[in-house]
């Protein structure tokens, strides 16, 4: 497997990305197609194509929504253990001065530049873009959603 780093840690789901989305592309594109090319079921296609896109809208949200919803839970939940782990203490008080995209770009460091990231992220107040730009070894998470 490939080195993880900033430029490719992003994941995708082949079956919903590849396949099941650009499939209600091309339904949708086919209705709008024939909205305009077959005036006797103007309607029809009108709401064929409604229904199409609302279903393409459902399923980008909702599978979105859920996993995103449980996997912020996770990045925070493991904030708060590896901050303990590293220093012993509760990390309530850091993490209410954090912003969850800091929390989750601290993921990717490892123990040592994760301590100067935080420090970072609390003084200098870097974006979480930043903190993921300057991680010199990237801690790999192959089972992000």
């Amino acid at each position: 497997m490939e080195s993880q780093n900033y430029k490719n840690h992003v994941r995708f789901y082949a079956p919903h990305h590849f396949v099941f989305l650009p499939l209600l592309i091309i339904l949708e594109g086919i209705g709008i197609y024939k909205i305009f090319s077959d005036e006797q079921n103007q309607l029809s296609w009108i709401l064929f194509s409604l229904i199409v896109f609302l279903i393409f809208y459902l399923a980008i949200m909702i599978r979105q929504h859920y996993a995103l919803v449980l996997q912020n839970r996770i990045v925070r939940l493991e904030f708060r253990q590896r901050y303990f782990e590293i220093f012993g203490l509760r990390s309530d008080d850091v993490e209410e001065k954090l912003t969850f995209g800091q929390i989750a770009a601290l993921r990717f460091a490892y123990d040592d530049e994760f301590k100067i990231f935080l420090e970072k992220a609390l003084k200098e107040k870097i974006k979480g873009n930043e903190i993921k730009k300057s991680i010199t070894k990237w801690r790999p998470d192959h089972q992000r959603v």
